[in-house]
């Protein structure tokens, strides 16, 4: 009789078990997991829960899982975030990149290159955000969030970019604190003149804020001083994108007669002002970018700025951009948190970048491709800046799988069991 009951309560205790222990919504199995933030560089599983990230460990259990991910020989990161992008796309056509058609549909782009969060770098000001949030962010698989464009009209262009006193610290402010969970900084671009009226007003607007201020520095005959910018204007934590460009109307932060990157610019990046890639249409030029790597200066995030004259240049897509970084010297593990973890930083999102558990499960499964990939007979991939200058490298990340929110998105080539087709919700 003892025994009997010792069988009926070791049973009821086993089912009651089962009934609470809910098996993983998704597992991914055998993947290398490279997490920054978690110091994880090594063979994992992830499991997934609730749109969550439940565990990462060797050996996860999957017995049950809604879905199975086989990713030996591929690399598991966090999504990537990209913090450089221009997409308030819409059909005004005279409005280039503010609800105009030189910006982008965000998920048409970011999904098949691992990204699940993008920052639109100043597309709209404060007149038109709430517009673009409506329309782009809102209606959004990807995580859309903004830097605002210290111009109350945004990027739309000509004399509306120039005009100085539609520069409102106060109004953008303003917006800015009004969605503090999509707003996370101030953007300056496009400004043509040596006036430094522009940067100190995007800063003062990021000082009310409390955001940091990211700054494409425009043009300028004679060009502005980036010594001044970086010491005298730009705050800890203040961005100075297009880091790698070599324009005549923008001082370069490499002496191009010595090759060496100028010692105040070593000093900002002590201080803290974040470099950022922003490679763009024109500004990135591996005649900058290869000597500062040579030499250890690395950027701090990497990012694309994204449209439709850059997505059909030199740059093409994100991964495309981490190819060449890799190709230019930066190790792996290093390109993935200037793409994971330091712009989560960077745009004070401590909670994005990461597999941490407990943390929204954004996942980027990637094949690091070498060169017997490649198009040629040359066992390299061939990488080229918008001068036409080419160098060549051994590997290639493409995207095979991307997880938003706890769902696949993104299966290049069906490596889900059971591969699970969803329409895109209405």
């Amino acid at each position: 009789m003892k025994n009997r009951f010792l069988f009926i309560f070791t049973a009821l205790v086993t089912v009651a078990h089962l009934a609470w222990a809910q098996p993983y919504h998704v597992v991914i199995k055998g993947g290398h997991v490279i997490d920054p933030k978690n110091n994880i560089n090594g063979i994992m599983d992830v499991a997934i829960l609730d749109g969550k990230i439940a565990k990462v460990a060797k050996n996860i259990d999957a017995t049950g899982a809604r879905q199975v991910v086989k990713a030996k020989g591929m690399y598991v990161t966090p999504g990537i975030i990209d913090i450089h992008t221009h997409v308030f796309f819409g059909t005004n056509m005279d409005q280039t990149y503010s609800n105009g058609p030189n910006a982008l549909p965000p998920d048409g782009f970011t999904f098949r290159n691992g990204v699940t969060t993008i920052v639109d770098a100043g597309c709209s000001g404060w007149r038109d955000f709430e517009t673009f949030k409506k329309q782009t962010i809102d209606a959004s698989q990807t995580r859309v969030l903004a830097l605002l464009n210290i111009v109350g009209s945004g990027m739309r262009g000509g004399k509306f970019e120039q005009n100085i006193e539609d520069m409102d610290p106060k109004a953008t402010a303003e917006m800015a604190r009004k969605y503090p969970d999509l707003v996370v900084g101030v953007k300056l671009a496009h400004f043509n003149g040596h006036d430094w009226t522009p940067t100190d007003r995007a800063v003062e607007a990021g000082k009310l804020a409390n955001k940091p201020v990211m700054i494409d520095f425009g043009g300028s005959k004679p060009t502005l001083s980036i010594e001044e910018l970086f010491l005298r204007h730009l705050r800890p934590g203040d961005i100075f994108t297009h880091c790698f460009g070599q324009l005549a109307t923008r001082e370069p932060i490499l002496d191009v007669a010595t090759n060496k990157v100028k010692p105040f610019v070593w000093e900002a990046q002590k201080k803290g002002v974040l470099f950022d890639v922003g490679y763009g249409g024109i500004s990135f030029a591996f005649s900058q970018a290869i000597p500062a790597l040579k030499s250890g200066f690395f950027p701090n995030t990497i990012s694309t700025d994204i449209h439709t004259g850059s997505m059909n240049n030199a740059m093409k897509d994100m991964l495309n951009v981490m190819s060449k970084f890799l190709a230019m010297g930066m190790d792996l593990p290093a390109v993935i948190k200037a793409s994971t973890w330091s712009p989560a930083q960077a745009i004070k999102r401590p909670e994005l970048g990461s597999l941490t558990e407990g943390s929204e499960a954004d996942v980027a499964i990637l094949d690091l491709q070498d060169g017997k990939f490649a198009v040629r007979d040359t066992g390299y991939f061939g990488f080229f800046d918008y001068t036409g200058h080419k160098i060549e490298g051994k590997q290639k990340l493409i995207c095979e799988m991307t997880i938003r929110k706890g769902r696949i998105v993104y299966d290049l080539n069906g490596i889900a069991e059971p591969i699970v087709v969803r329409q895109r919700p209405q």
